[in-house]
């Protein structure tokens, strides 16, 4: 999937080992991923798709706009506030129930897509007891 507001951007499914990396694209105010050599589509990713980053994700925090670190390089694609149509939902959750929304991560982070899900997607069940770095109204 790819969030709102990307929805006047070129895009393409995901697809196993494809290279991503975090962007700014042109004529929007959000961020995504595109793939290597396709900085201008947006590459979007199912509801359970699993990436690896190369390095540590950095992201901006919502309220303090802070550059925290993701906990750990490993993550699972997932929408959230879906009930909230013109609120970002295209988010990232982490081993340890810590949850990113895709338009937080800072620019120029490499990643690789592990794994697409098996089944087709489903809505993501909205995140109560995952500890979440995001709030409904930031986004």
């Amino acid at each position: 999937m790819c969030d709102y507001s990307l929805e006047h951007v070129a895009s393409r499914p995901a697809a196993v080992a494809d290279r991503l990396i975090s962007t700014n694209f042109h004529n929007t105010m959000t961020r995504g991923f595109s793939a290597a050599g396709e900085l201008g589509t947006a590459i979007c990713l199912r509801p359970g798709t699993e990436i690896a980053f190369d390095q540590e994700p950095r992201y901006e925090h919502p309220v303090t706009h802070q550059i925290c670190l993701a906990p750990s390089r490993v993550a699972r694609f997932r929408q959230i506030n879906i009930e909230m149509p013109y609120a970002h939902h295209d988010a990232l959750e982490f081993a340890d129930g810590a949850v990113v929304l895709v338009a937080r991560l800072i620019q120029g982070q490499w990643a690789t897509v592990l794994q697409l899900p098996s089944a087709t997607p489903e809505k993501s069940e909205p995140v109560a007891k995952a500890r979440q770095f995001e709030t409904s109204q930031v986004g």
